[in-house]
This record gives structure tokens, sequence and C-alpha cells, in this order.
């Protein structure tokens, strides 16, 4: 079978069972479910079709060939939506276990906390954590690390859903990258939003994982900016996460609290810890003297920051924070400060950006100049230690 890795942000395309085979009958009709239309398949939730785009599920085809046109179930690699075809084109491309976000809830499963019924999308997002739990991770143990979503709406709700799922084997749930945008209180409310369910995380050892684009916003550098700009410029959105959360307070009263940033690469994280580091350095008295923020006069954020006196950078980031890449070099140069520990690959099946069906090759290529001891770690070893995850490695035939 050769090397192997393991990526920690891939995705699932929902086959169209999920609701409809684990809540009850009267539930059908208005549950997600798949419909056909004159606009070929779609999901269908309250007053929202949402079709799959082929950008979504562009696994084995040309770049040339990608398009954000709807794609049908029969358009698709059928590993974007089956469990076991999914085993097989990782084997294939050397990923020995994935683990995968939601598609039709979104990221974080933000369509359920955009829902009028809020009684139904609790037993939704239930349901897709049974189905994420039972059956995409069940149909082939060892393989797949298990990602939970919670109700946004319900931190208490959310916190049990937690603790139910991690007794059933989760390992990480995901989490909004910045729930402002979404109408939700940030990480920094002072009225605590978020404490029962990341009290339930750390107390559950289940990782916090934000996915780029999680805070249903796409950065644009202007009204008018290119669209490949503004592609290009998304990782200002992980980069403002990761300073959010080593800024706040959380990490302190938290302390086993691990966060991991999907899909934003890592090449800035050097440069930010550096910055942040200058910040602290030469700003904080005065910050620590001013009642409210330089910015706004109404802000009172400051009262739920970290303690600036004693606040490591650069420790806080080693002990909370994993950040991986999919095919990147610079933040690989720079491990000395982000640290050898603290880096996972991903490989985005069946996105547009991934190695697909040469990950196992690109990943060692980009690593082949470290010590044999780090390119294991980054490889494998970082994301089996925070998600406390043995893979099972097939058994060779012939």
């Amino acid at each position: 079978m050769g090397d192997w890795l393991v990526s920690v942000d891939d995705h699932v395309i929902e086959p169209p069972h999920v609701w409809t085979d684990r809540l009850p009958a009267k539930y059908h009709d208005v549950c997600p479910r798949m419909v056909t239309t004159d606009k070929g398949e779609v999901w269908r939730y309250e007053d929202k079709e949402v079709a799959t785009s082929g950008l979504s599920v562009a696994a084995g085809k040309r770049k040339e060939e990608f398009s954000p046109d709807p794609v049908s179930f029969a358009e698709m690699r059928p590993g974007a939506y089956d469990p076991v075809a999914r085993i097989a084109d990782m084997d294939r491309a050397g990923i020995l276990a994935s683990l995968c976000f939601p598609s039709f809830p979104r990221f974080c499963g933000q369509v359920f906390w955009e829902a009028e019924d809020k009684d139904l999308a609790m037993l939704c997002v239930r349901a897709y954590n049974d189905w994420m739990l039972d059956e995409w991770c069940g149909a082939t143990p060892g393989r797949m690390i298990p990602l939970v979503i919670i109700p946004l709406w319900d931190p208490p709700a959310a916190a049990a859903e937690l603790e139910r799922c991690a007794s059933k084997g989760a390992r990480g749930f995901a989490f909004s990258e910045n729930p402002e945008p979404l109408g939700l209180p940030t990480i920094h409310d002072p009225g605590r939003y978020w404490d029962p369910v990341m009290r339930a995380a750390e107390e559950t050892e289940l990782v916090v994982c934000m996915h780029v684009g999680s805070s249903s916003t796409m950065p644009a550098i202007s009204k008018d900016a290119p669209a490949l700009a503004n592609l290009t410029f998304g990782a200002v959105r992980a980069a403002g996460t990761m300073l959010a959360w080593l800024f706040s307070d959380y990490f302190e009263r938290m302390p086993a609290l691990k966060i991991a940033l999907s899909e934003g690469n890592i090449g800035w994280i050097p440069y930010f810890i550096e910055r942040a580091e200058q910040v602290v350095d030469r700003q904080r008295h005065w910050v620590a003297r001013t009642a409210t923020s330089f910015y706004d006069v109404e802000s009172t954020t400051s009262q739920l920051q970290a303690d600036l006196d004693h606040l490591d950078v650069r420790q806080r980031f080693r002990d909370h924070v994993y950040g991986c890449f999919i095919d990147e070099t610079v933040g690989l140069r720079c491990l000395d400060i982000i640290g050898d520990d603290n880096v996972m690959v991903e490989t985005d099946y069946p996105h547009t950006d991934t190695t697909w069906p040469d990950c196992i090759g690109v990943a060692s290529t980009l690593v082949g100049g470290l010590a044999p001891e780090v390119q294991r770690k980054i490889l494998r070893g970082n994301a089996e230690r925070l998600f406390r995850f043995t893979p099972v490695e097939p058994v060779a035939v012939g």
C-alpha cells in the first residue's frame, strides 16, 4: 500500500436518505429531502431549494472541466456520497483516515440555524449526527474520523448533543470561524453565550473544527475585485479566527480546549504569530488602561480579553491551535515558529482544491525535505494524536 496520510479536511455529499430514514413519517414532507425539479435534483427544506454545485464534486475531473453548474448524483463519483466507494478512493490516494465536513447543512450546520422550525431543526441535527456516526463512519470502522454538528441557537442543548455524540465516538464538532455574520454572538460575548458548548468540548475532548466559509461569508478586497483575487484573499478568515481565539480568555479558562483551522492554509501563521507578539509587547499597557476599543468607543470587549501581562502568544498557539494545508510550501519552511506538532495535512476531497488521486504523492513531496519523524507527524501523527484516533490500515490482498 505504501505510505499513508490522515486528512483532516474532506467533505461528504449527504445521500438522499439521511433525514427521511431517521425522522418520523410525519416530517418527511418538511425535512430535508431530495426532489427532482426543472432545475434537476435539489434538496428541498422549508423555503430553500439547494442543488449540488459541480465545484463540490470535482474529484476525478480535469481542472478545465470544473463548473459551478448543478450536478446530479448520477454525475458524481460515488465516493462523494457512498462510504464504501469513498474508502476505495481513499485507498487509491493513500488516505488512511478522513474527517468530513457536511455539505447540505453547510460547514457548521448553518442551514438549521436559519430554519424557522427550530424543533424540527433540532431533530435534523441529531439525525445528521446519527447518520455521520452510525453509517458514514460506522460502515468502515477505523477509517473515518467522526465530526458532528450542533444546534447553534441553543448552547445548552448543543452541549448535551456533544456529550451524546462523544459517547458514540465523535472526535470533533464543526463550529463557525466567526459567528457574528450569522447573527450569533461571538466568542467574546459578555454573556458567555458559547460557554456551555466549549465546556462540553473540553470535558469530552472534542476538537473545535472551523472550516473557512463557516461564517457564510466570502472576503472581498473590494466590491468589484476579481473573483480569483477574492479567493486568494480568503485565508484572512482563518487568520482572524486564530487571532480572535488567541486574544480571548477561552484558553485561560478552559486549558484543555483545542481548535483546528480547516482549509485555511498555514503560510500566514508565522507572520501573525510574530505580529501578535509585537502587539502584546508594545501595545498591551495602554489597552489595559482603556475600557473601550481603539476603534469603537461603544466596545467593551477588552473586559473579556486574555491576561495580556502573561500572554505567551507562541506557547498559547502551540498548546491549543492546529493548522492544515493542502498544497503549499511557505508554512513548512517556518516550522520553527509554527511548531511541527501543530500542522496537519488535508486533501479536500471531492472539492476543486483536492489533490486526489495523488494525495500521498503530493503531500510526501511537500514534506520530503523534513526529518522522517517530522514527516510522519505532519502526514498522520499529529491528526491521530489531536483527534485521539487510531486508524485501521487495510490488509493488502495478493
